[in-house]
């Protein structure tokens, strides 16, 4: 008995020594190599095979391209990225359109287009459809429209609004209220029966009204060589038949797409679907314009910090500010909560943190307090002398810098609005406001009146719902699908990124209200910090010729 257990204990290892050895033994072959492209060859019966040169410039787009469908594959969504299909860019049209930044939309079949305002602290995708009660949808009833080329917004091109038909696009179908996404269904007086919504938003007595439509957003994606390909993604809009309040003088006349976490907006149907990573982007220029992109994860390098729960649920994007620095200057008590909100076109700070912040701002600027009148700020400043040039003013006024965890920063390098005059600039404010409430909302705060650049103008925010975090890099809003500009401009090499003041540099210094928006039902909470995994020798052996099969298809990917 002895005997046979010692033989079959000799047969084992014999056994794991010959699979060690057989996997050492292994020789690499390039995907690239003489004998794959002969290989390829011959498998095309002998044709002639496209293959590049190596170490040309072709080779190294094309070893790029191959990576990224890998990747693609690996990660199980079917494109990088995706964008409206009329391009990705956006943009803010002033007074006249509330200084929301928006895009031009596709919806249906045919498709129709909608110039859509840009909200993150809302869910759903609405336009005017079958209008009981919307806003005018000539284009000369809007005073941007007929200045466009001053402005710089040639995506306006002197277009009319238009208001979308559920009847006339072959692909649209009600949502019944049986549907799991009906909020409405209590009230239906039939499952079959179409979906009705009403949703208020936070700004005074403003709503829109209409029913529940499933159809066609007509998207595109781009590739790193710069071709595009057409994408028809299903999603749910609602056909908003009645507005009210600020939809009604000029805000989002021609409907409004909700960016929020909830399960009826556009990134969360594109990542279920899996068209592309469950994540988008926003980039604000300083010029008004910007870019939008689904599936964008951002930069490996980007600074991020994590969205925090409201009530246990994940319903907006919360992040939580653990110290304001105004200047080289660190300020005690400045800690809040706050919605990243591009709908938003202003800055609010709970009452405790703002009045730390402006305090110790009005310490440090050098400048005589003064009131214009019509400006909605508390902290104004008249100028000392007249600038014809902003950047001399702005380049004297201390920066604002928000402080979140894990040493991640935000910079705010003009944290002021510029006032004006006939000759030039005649003073500024600090674009901060106080909130009764215990969470402030960071809004872009982009005036082109008043030539305001500060808080997310210059920079790339990054929405990453897949991984729970908010992301941002200093960018100038290049359009990722240019093949020769695939990636956003790094941060300027003007010293130390995001350089933070020491502990002995921090002290402590001597309304209006807005409830942020609420969007839809939460993802699920994160998972906790992986388990690590010990593997046995005899396991490691057991999974090597495995392994080898897969180094070896990756290698030498099939094509068939």
């Amino acid at each position: 008995m002895a005997t046979r257990f010692l033989l079959a204990v000799s047969v084992v290892v014999l056994l794991i020594e010959s699979r060690v050895a057989t996997m050492f033994s292994a020789r690499l072959i390039h995907r690239f190599s003489d004998e794959v492209e002969a290989v390829r060859a011959a498998k095309s019966g002998g044709a002639s095979v496209s293959w590049p040169q190596r170490k040309t410039m072709e080779y190294y787009k094309f070893l790029v391209r191959s990576d990224l469908e890998r990747q693609k594959v690996m990660l199980g969504s079917k494109y990088q990225f995706l964008f409206p299909s009329e391009g990705s860019k956006t943009m803010s049209f002033g007074n006249d359109y509330g200084w929301l930044h928006y895009t031009w939309i596709d919806i249906g079949t045919p498709n129709v287009s909608f110039l859509v305002a840009l909200d993150a602290g809302s869910d759903l995708l609405w336009v005017p459809c079958e209008c009981v009660q919307c806003a005018p949808l000539s284009a000369s009833y809007y005073g941007s429209l007929v200045c466009s080329l001053i402005y710089g917004a040639s995506i306006m091109q002197d277009r009319d609004l238009n208001q979308y038909s559920p009847s006339g696009s072959s692909t649209s179908k009600n949502l019944s209220c049986s549907h799991r996404l009906c909020e409405s269904s209590p009230h239906c007086g039939s499952p079959k029966q179409p979906c009705p919504y009403t949703i208020n938003y936070y700004s005074e007595n403003t709503s829109s009204t209409g029913l529940l439509i499933e159809d066609i957003l007509h998207l595109s994606s781009g590739s790193d060589d710069g071709s595009k390909f057409s994408v028809q993604a299903p999603v749910i809009i609602g056909c908003g038949m009645r507005q009210t309040g600020g939809y009604l003088d000029g805000v989002a006349p021609d409907g409004l797409m909700g960016l929020g976490f909830g399960e009826i907006s556009v990134p969360s149907f594109l990542a279920k679907a899996g068209f592309v990573r469950n994540s988008f982007s926003l980039c604000f220029n300083d010029d008004d314009s910007g870019r939008i992109f689904f599936g964008d994860q951002g930069l490996a390098n980007q600074q991020s910090t994590l969205f925090l729960p409201l009530d246990g649920k994940y319903e907006t994007y919360i992040v939580g500010v653990e110290a304001c620095c105004i200047g080289s200057s660190c300020i005690k008590q400045t800690s809040f909560r706050a919605l990243v909100d591009s709908g938003a076109s202003f800055t609010f700070l709970p009452d405790e943190s703002y009045r730390n912040i402006v305090d110790e701002f009005d310490r440090q600027v050098n400048a005589t307090r003064f009131s214009f009148e019509g400006y909605p700020w508390e902290y104004c400043y008249k100028s000392r002398v007249v600038f014809v040039n902003s950047s001399k003013e702005l380049s004297k006024n201390p920066s604002v810098m928000l402080k979140f965890a894990h040493n991640s920063s935000f910079v705010v390098h003009n944290p002021v609005f510029l006032v004006y005059g006939y000759q030039g600039v005649v003073g500024f404010c600090l674009a901060i406001q106080p909130t009764d409430g215990d969470i402030g909302i960071l809004g872009r705060n982009r005036r082109k009146n008043f030539h305001a650049e500060n808080f997310m103008t210059g920079y790339r925010m990054v929405f990453d719902r897949e991984n729970l975090k908010l992301g941002w890099s200093r960018s100038n809003c290049q359009d990722l699908t240019d093949g020769e500009k695939m990636h956003f401009s790094p941060p300027p090499k003007e010293g130390p990124s995001n350089p933070l003041p020491t502990n002995e540099q921090q002290r402590t210094p001597s309304g209006q209200t807005i409830t942020p928006a609420v969007a839809g039902r939460a993802p699920s909470n994160p998972s906790a910090a992986p388990t690590q995994l010990i593997l046995s020798q005899f396991c490691l052996v057991k999974f090597l010729p495995l392994m080898l099969l897969l180094l070896l298809h990756l290698i030498i990917p099939s094509t068939s």
